[in-house]
């Protein structure tokens, strides 16, 4: 068990971390990555995939607008890698 955490003297990125999902999910990610340098990818989607699941639910085609703002590619993009 861990002593109580003084939130006023954590690193930054630590008080970061606390206000956007709490103490006991702070202390996890630390638990798990402490000492990884992470980089976060701009996209959320991975673009790999997401082609596969364009390629898999034709259903979903109908509005490449409304798929472009909700993964984050270009509507190029998706257009583009539908017709694949």
């Amino acid at each position: 068990m861990r002593a109580d955490i003084n939130y006023d003297v954590l690193h930054p990125s630590y008080k970061a971390l606390w206000d956007l999902v709490g103490e006991d999910n702070m202390m996890k990610i630390y638990d798990q990555f402490r000492g990884t340098q992470l980089q976060l990818p701009m996209k959320l989607y991975d673009r790999v995939e997401l082609e596969k699941y364009l390629n898999k639910n034709p259903d979903d085609k109908d509005d490449i607008r409304e798929l472009s703002n909700t993964y984050g590619f270009s509507p190029r993009w998706i257009k583009k890698h539908m017709e694949q």
